[in-house]
């Protein structure tokens, strides 16, 4: 077996990078299990009722219990039989997978109905990474165990995000943190750190469960339990000379994939995703950004962007070599590349500008004490789809401004509102109609489709429609990009 001749230097390294840390006392079952269930619900929780009224949402995911039908285990080893023949993974059906699958399907249906409506948030992206890297399409299923797919999940022992890193092997895989981002809740790079991790754990043992047993407890533990028992070389050979936690791990794995792929038949149907994978897009920013400055200009919950962008610990968004990166929805994202010079226009008026106490103007006793007598003012009326950040933009002002004019303590507004504004600099001007006139780039050494995207105020889903043929994880130096 590869991981009975792997150098003593690299056991010794992967044996501090477990994933976790277990004690003696927890039960087969997994007490890390329930805690994650616990704060993957609570986040759900908080998502659908801020102010703290839990009861009706816990009612909600509840209210199918009355009808939840029961299958003899005949039906549960048919089933995974079915689920074998298209895996790679030894899904066995056997006391303790039977146990550990009628927990879920039994005690724990609201966090099943949870964590299927999430994995429309998720899932695409998995497959999309699992296929780059030629894995098993099943890996998916290891964060629904790992995180109840919150990325905000962190264990006793500090494991965080999506796919429940330690700090020390996230370091290892590239996951980088400081004191504003920590990438370990980064969804799609936390991804692309499982994958090689897991990979890299495949390679050691050439067996998925293995693999599984490595990432929840070392490959250290896992290398003592093959000693120990005799040189085996499956998941359930070695099994009882494990630690105690990672003796539920492959049981809760098989029990996920199961659920997932027969919640139908059990009468579980997901909570409403509020969102989509491929409904955000990503828009990389050249200057830090506070995102209560991206939900003023784009009247968008604030609450909501933080959720969408786990990786930053605080609410704002530094400037960072290579670019920071904001996810949101298409129709916003198409927003902020529009308005990207009034998002750091606005960021400068409300945290960067030094504030100079007003000089007020001394009356002039021929005019009388009418100091804003010889102001020109405008009236703009609400259309659909406009925003205080879109007016501010079209008459070269500030969000702020057109607050203060007209006395507003929020920026929600209404269509057929009208408005006072003081136009700018910036007069409304209207852009001769020309014809497009395709433009390409060249690729250089070093760049990236993010990268390029931002250099000509695309989002990265605009210049992926203009390059429909293009592999945008695979850039050769030279190649042709369009632009515009």
């Amino acid at each position: 077996m590869k991981a009975l001749v792997i150098s003593t230097v690299v056991c010794l390294s992967f044996g501090l990078l477990a994933q976790d840390d277990w004690t003696a006392d927890d039960s087969i079952k997994g007490q890390r299990m329930i805690e994650t269930i616990e704060q993957s619900l609570m986040h759900f929780y908080q998502d659908h009722a801020p102010r703290g009224n839990y009861d009706s949402i816990i009612e909600l995911l509840e209210a199918e219990t009355a009808e939840m039908p029961t299958f003899s285990d005949s039906v549960y080893c048919e089933r995974l039989n079915k689920m074998n023949e298209m895996s790679p993974f030894h899904l066995d059906c056997n006391q303790h997978t039977l146990k550990t699958i009628k927990f879920f399907v039994e005690k724990r249906r609201g966090f099943s109905r949870v964590v299927l409506g999430r994995s429309a948030l998720y899932f695409d992206m998995y497959e999309e990474k699992l296929a780059k890297h030629d894995m098993p399409i099943e890996l998916k299923y290891l964060s629904v165990i790992e995180s109840g797919l919150r990325p905000q999940v962190k264990s006793r022992a500090g494991a965080l995000g999506l796919w429940q890193f330690m700090y020390r092997t996230g370091r290892m895989m590239g996951l980088k943190e400081n004191s504003y981002i920590d990438e370990r809740m980064d969804p799609d790079k936390a991804t692309e750190a499982a994958c090689k991790y897991l990979k890299m754990l495949y390679e050691m043992y050439d067996d998925w469960n293995l693999a599984l047993a490595a990432y929840n407890a070392g490959p250290g533990n896992v290398n003592k339990a093959i000693r120990r028992s005799g040189n085996k070389k499956t998941y359930w050979e070695i099994r009882p000379y494990l630690p105690r936690e990672t003796q539920g791990y492959v049981p809760n794995f098989i029990a996920a994939a199961y659920l997932l792929t027969y919640h139908v038949e059990h009468n579980i149907v997901p909570a409403v995703a509020t969102v989509r994978y491929a409904e955000l897009d990503t828009m990389c920013l050249s200057s830090g950004v506070h995102m209560a400055t991206i939900s003023e200009l784009l009247s968008f919950d604030e609450e909501e962007i933080q959720r969408l962008n786990p990786i930053y610990k605080r609410n704002y968004i530094p400037k960072n070599s290579p670019n920071q990166c904001v996810m949101l929805p298409l129709d916003k994202i198409g927003q902020l590349v529009t308005l990207e010079d009034s998002l750091y226009r606005l960021e400068f008026e409300k945290f960067k500008k030094i504030r100079e106490p007003e000089i007020r103007p001394t009356p002039n006793p021929t005019t009388g004490n009418s100091s804003n007598s010889g102001t020109n003012y405008q009236y703009h009326k609400v259309k659909s789809g406009e925003t205080l950040g879109t007016i501010a933009s079209r008459y070269g002002t500030t969000v702020r401004e057109i607050q203060r004019i007209n006395g507003l303590g929020s920026t929600k507004i209404y269509i057929g509102q009208r408005l006072k504004v003081k136009p700018g600099a910036k007069k409304p001007t209207t852009r001769p109609q020309t014809s497009t006139v395709k433009k390409y780039y060249t690729v250089r050494s070093g760049d990236t489709f993010g990268g390029i995207a931002q250099r000509h105020k695309k989002s990265i889903s605009q210049l992926r429609r203009l390059n429909p043929r293009i592999n945008i994880s695979r850039l050769s130096i030279g190649q042709k990009i369009r632009v515009k």
